[in-house]
């Protein structure tokens, strides 16, 4: 009786632990989201992806656009979400997709993103030369393979644009995909920039595929149309925008001094992850030690996280290194450099006319003035025309690429655009 009991106990536990694997999620852009597979619930249980919580999608824009505080963890569930809502739609129209590739393509979205650190791109300059999220992810992808028994075989497969069926990794990766729609949309919603809205409901019920791409049928093109637009406001009011590249530059500042130092020797306050990060010498560009450290390197990146870098720059503020703590100080406390942009770049003369001027003010040599005056350029192009173009599926069953279907000029949003920019701090701006 005691035995029959504990199988009792045993089956009823295994079956609440399958009952709350299905989750409903509450998502502020879409409602409701369902998980729907048990590897789903897993993954995003493995401390790999909570990890996502604690790393902001839009990084330091949040210095502009106050509300943009959602998290890459937000963002990869609403991929997932649109990626079944997406599946859902070309299954209806007859288009071949298993329970298996379903699956998988769904891992693929929801991982996609595993690989971003904090201040991604500021970090991939400076402490993690080299090695970009793309590269990472797909890391901590093999690594969760192993664990769970080889169950993201397809997923990564998928993820490499190495499985048969190329339309399944257009979902994951293309001009057209889930990750962008979902962007989009999240950071249009949470900064407050409503040109950013796309219709993602309406380009995934006209979802098709001809010949093994994904294709858009023409009914959906003004939806395109939008989307693309959107992409473009996007870009030049949040990505881009210019406060957002003074915030980002500085970061990039702090992070290179600190490595500078502890490269010196200095003591530096920060967590053991981030300290291994600043005391290590290795760059994936030049293959420099990376596969030598790749193991440990990986171990300690799965630990590092916004308040890792934040509580760090704060502690950084107060440091006895001057241009170390300038810096810090001008981001915890928002004291950002001013910026110029032009579509030339600036004259030399200004330039180092600006260096002589501010080395005398700030007391510091030929080297480290480049941490107070500093020029780069900016490229975008939304759109670009090449063989992951997005396609239209005509009435006659032709497919015509969006430039040439639509009826609006589309090559602004094609064309390359460089800014140049000039910074400098605000307070001892010339006049």
């Amino acid at each position: 009786m005691h035995f029959k009991q504990q199988a009792i106990n045993v089956n009823s536990h295994i079956l609440n632990v399958l009952v709350n694997k299905r989750k409903i999620l509450n998502d502020p852009v879409f409602g409701f989201i369902g998980l729907q597979s048990d590897l789903i619930f897993d993954l995003i249980e493995h401390p790999y992806f909570q990890r996502l919580r604690r790393i902001k999608q839009l990084g330091l824009s949040c210095l502009v656009y106050p509300g943009a505080n959602h998290t890459r963890f937000e963002h990869a569930l609403g991929t997932l979400h649109l990626m079944r809502s997406a599946i859902a739609s070309l299954q209806s129209k007859g288009v071949e997709i298993t329970a298996d590739e379903a699956e998988a393509v769904s891992v693929a979205i929801l991982l996609h993103d595993i690989g971003h650190g904090p201040f991604s791109h500021a970090l991939e300059k400076t402490i993690v030369q080299g090695v970009n999220h793309e590269v990472l992810s797909l890391e901590l992808m093999k690594i969760l393979n192993q664990q769970f028994d080889n169950k993201l075989e397809l997923a990564i497969c998928i993820f490499k644009n190495q499985y048969h069926k190329k339309f399944l990794h257009q979902l994951v990766a293309s001009q057209l995909d889930m990750d962008r729609m979902d962007y989009l949309r999240r950071d249009s919603f949470f900064s407050g920039v409503v040109e950013g809205t796309i219709g993602s409901d309406r380009i995934i019920k006209m979802l098709n595929v001809a010949n093994d791409k994904l294709v858009v049928e023409k009914k959906g093109i003004y939806s395109i149309e939008k989307f693309l637009i959107a992409r473009r406001l996007m870009y030049w009011q949040v990505y881009l925008h210019k406060t957002v590249i003074v915030a980002e530059n500085l970061l990039i500042n702090v992070l290179k001094r600190a490595k500078e130092l502890a490269m010196q020797g200095t003591e530096l306050f920060a967590p053991p992850h981030l300290q291994w990060f600043l005391k290590q010498n290795y760059n994936k560009a030049q293959n420099l030690n990376f596969e030598l450290y790749k193991s440990e390197l990986l171990s300690n990146f799965v630990l590092l996280d916004d308040p890792d870098i934040l509580a760090s720059i704060k502690v950084w503020s107060k440091h006895s290194d001057p241009i170390l703590a300038f810096l810090s100080d001008a981001i915890i406390n928002r004291k950002l450099f001013k910026i110029e942009l032009s579509d030339k770049a600036f004259d030399q003369q200004k330039i180092e006319k600006l260096k002589t001027e501010y080395s005398t003010l700030l007391s510091v040599n030929e080297h480290e003035i480049d941490y107070f005056v500093f020029s780069n350029t900016i490229t975008n192009n939304i759109y670009e025309l090449t063989s992951d173009e997005i396609t239209i599926l005509m009435n006659n069953n032709a497919t015509v690429s969006i430039d040439k279907a639509s009826e609006i000029d589309l090559s602004a949003i094609s064309k390359k655009v460089t800014k140049h920019y000039l910074c400098y701090p605000k307070k001892l701006a010339l006049v």
